[in-house]
């Protein structure tokens, strides 16, 4: 699930921005239905204003005017391998840190510990990256991060012991935290017609390629070579993105408005020359998009939007806490399916898990494993399917409550491997699904000065019940199973409500520009 953040950047794509960086798998889904969503920041410009003089056009004219093509196609896929590779960074926590507690016998706590630095990296890294991104450009930040994050993540393989490995793996969190800048990257060279499919395709479907991947790797890498290997293999990936960075452009849009126009227009030729397009004619400027009033944290509390904000910080908080609690519980309910889950006093009853009893994941839990991972997909085309017809608050509720439901069913001692299989294929995939649908929601209810500060704010809420999840999925669950499936269903079911108490449905209503409309009263 993949992983949202806020930028300062002045290009007019906060909005992208933030919509990238999300800790959970199914990020910038807000362009389902609202493609204009990342030029709203221009609606007051005037080039939008239609003021523009015909021997001049802007970046956004020019992607327009030149379409999708074989420039865009080769851009997804190299972008797209940067997101695969952040998906099997977040992927590899639930198989790392078991195996670790096995090798090194290391407490529940200090096992749980090396997801949450992870997290903590992520979010202490994400005002860095998206300044340094404002100011040095997409294309080094991300060569720069997946640089960084290639070191980081082999280094990982040699750690000799537990404190070496939390810092390093800490280290891979903070350079994590600048992959979603890919995405940005992406969605300021498509054009407004294709812009929100694309960005979910190459969100989306590259987030769960790169989940399922980790997991193939694991199933022939872990039972004969170790998590050592599986460390140093699983980073190959951004060895391979480094690589091929030198073809990756930088942002026409980022060289124009630091005043590059040559370079912005050598890169724009280019595309037009690989679409088989001709290039516009006339003088490249730059939209005033300074004029535009960005907002503060504080204006999301205004009367008018309090209650929608406080109940989308707790829905976020829970949709990353449950997305990571069953990505992260699925490996540890495997090793617990090895024993009679429902005896006392092994887990069940509240009895702590003997260190020395410790097993490995076997192949069969790997392939069990993949197919909960798998669920991620059909998660995506379910949200798809009703999220228009049910509207955004119903289909976020309606799957936390599916969710709620199917976790359930591991409180009635669930013997069969093959119904604990399908029960966290079906939490894994309605979790993701509301993931998604957050997402479309989310941008869509604030308006344009607020929309990024909105969507970033509930990234770090996210974040938080990232940081906080692996205390249930890899700490109480081991001391009483019961509890954390209580806890979790709590959770989801509150959340499913609070998606319902939601003052605001914003299917088939015109995004905002400002608070002055009587739909915020």
């Amino acid at each position: 699930m993949p992983r949202i953040r806020s930028s300062s950047s002045g290009s007019g794509y906060e909005d992208l921005s933030s919509l990238a960086g999300s800790v959970a798998p199914g990020s910038l889904l807000s362009q389902v239905r609202g493609v204009r969503d990342p030029g709203d920041e221009l609606e007051m410009t005037a080039s939008t204003a239609g003021v523009v003089p015909d021997d001049t056009f802007t970046v956004d004219q020019a992607v327009n005017a030149i379409g999708f093509g074989r420039f865009q196609v080769r851009l997804s896929l190299i972008t797209g391998l940067c997101w695969m590779a952040d998906s099997m960074e977040m992927m590899i926590l639930s198989i790392l840190s078991p195996a670790v507690q096995c090798t090194w016998r290391i407490s529940e706590w200090r096992q749980a510990f090396i997801t949450t630095v992870v997290f903590l990296g992520m979010m202490l890294s994400s005002p860095f990256w998206g300044k340094f991104s404002d100011k040095y450009g997409r294309k080094t930040t991300l060569v720069l991060s997946g640089s960084f994050l290639f070191f980081y993540g082999f280094l990982s393989a040699f750690a000799p012991t537990y404190v070496w490995l939390l810092l390093l793996r800490g280290l891979v969190g903070f350079c994590v935290g600048a992959i979603p800048q890919a995405v940005t990257l992406y969605a300021e060279y498509l054009p407004v017609k294709q812009r929100g499919k694309c960005v979910i395709l190459l969100e989306q479907c590259f987030w769960a390629l790169g989940a399922c991947m980790e997991v193939l790797l694991a199933l022939f890498v872990m039972p004969t070579l170790g998590w050592k290997w599986l460390l140093g293999l699983s980073s190959l990936p951004l060895l391979l993105f480094t690589l091929i960075c030198p073809w990756l452009p930088e942002s026409a849009r980022f060289h124009a408005a630091s005043g590059q126009s040559e370079r912005a227009l050598s890169t724009l030729k280019r595309m037009a020359d690989d679409n088989g397009k001709p290039m516009l004619l006339g003088r490249l400027i730059v939209d005033d998009v300074s004029t535009v009033r960005r907002g503060a944290l504080r204006d999301l509390l205004v009367p008018e939007l309090r209650t929608t904000t406080l109940l989308l910080w707790f829905i976020w908080w829970a949709s990353a806490f449950c997305y990571y609690g069953i990505v992260l519980m699925t490996t540890e309910l495997f090793e617990l399916s090895e024993e009679d889950l429902c005896s006392a006093p092994q887990g069940w009853e509240g009895a702590e898990v003997c260190q020395a009893s410790c097993k490995p994941l076997q192949q069969e839990d790997y392939i069990d494993l993949l197919w909960t991972t798998l669920a991620e997909f059909p998660g995506i085309f379910f949200t798809l399917l009703i999220i228009e017809k049910f509207g955004r608050k119903k289909t976020m509720a309606t799957e936390f409550f599916i969710y709620t439901l199917a976790i359930l069913t591991l409180f009635f001692c669930v013997k069969s491997r093959a119904v604990l299989t399908v029960t966290l294929f079906v939490c894994r995939g309605m979790i993701a699904g509301m993931f998604q649908a957050a997402y479309v929601y989310t941008p869509e209810v604030y308006p344009t000065t607020l929309r990024s500060i909105g969507v970033g704010s509930c990234s770090g809420f996210a974040r938080l019940g990232a940081m906080l999840t692996p205390l249930i999925a890899q700490v109480l669950i081991y001391r009483s199973p019961f509890a954390s499936v209580i806890v979790y269903a709590f959770v989801a079911m509150t959340a499913g409500l609070a998606c319902l108490l939601l003052p605001i449905e914003t299917r088939g209503r015109p995004l905002q520009s400002s608070l002055s409309t009587a739909e915020f009263q």
